[in-house]
């Protein structure tokens, strides 16, 4: 018995290509969806202090952006008041803030939002409230936000 020999048309060659890309591109759109639903870790602040790094790690003047649960924080060494720590995310459009060492103050770049590094006020632009202030500590020669102080 002969091996049967099968023939694809051009037709159903082209019908399969395309049935594989609308495969594609529906699990590109599909992916980010369904992980930003499905998150690995659901905890929105953490229960335990978070580590910044050893004392003296963050120069005065200056900042350092860390993991602090699902978003991050922005802790800064402020000359006048030494380290204070703020959620990292805008209250307006929750676009990721930056520390301006040079206007010493804490801006977001998506829609122009001006914040006090002393306190976290909103200085100027859209953002509606303050930038959540996060407890900071140090302990055994280690930078600590949030937890109990």
């Amino acid at each position: 018995m002969p091996p049967e020999e099968t023939n694809i048309t051009r037709r159903g060659f082209i019908k399969a290509f395309n049935s594989l890309l609308a495969a594609t591109g529906v699990a590109v759109i599909l992916s980010p969806i369904i992980a930003f639903f499905w998150p690995k870790n659901l905890e929105e602040v953490p229960s335990e202090p978070v580590a910044v790094g050893p004392d003296g790690s963050i120069s005065n003047g200056e900042s350092k952006k860390v993991r602090y649960g699902r978003y991050p924080a922005l802790v800064i060494n402020l000359p006048e008041l030494g380290l204070v720590a703020y959620s990292a995310v805008c209250t307006h459009f929750a676009c990721i803030v930056d520390y301006n060492t040079s206007t010493h103050e804490i801006e977001c770049p998506c829609h122009e939002g001006y914040f006090n590094s002393k306190d976290g006020s909103v200085i100027s632009g859209p953002p509606p409230f303050p930038l959540e202030s996060i407890p900071v500590y140090v302990e055994d020669g280690t930078i600590y936000i949030g937890g109990e102080t």
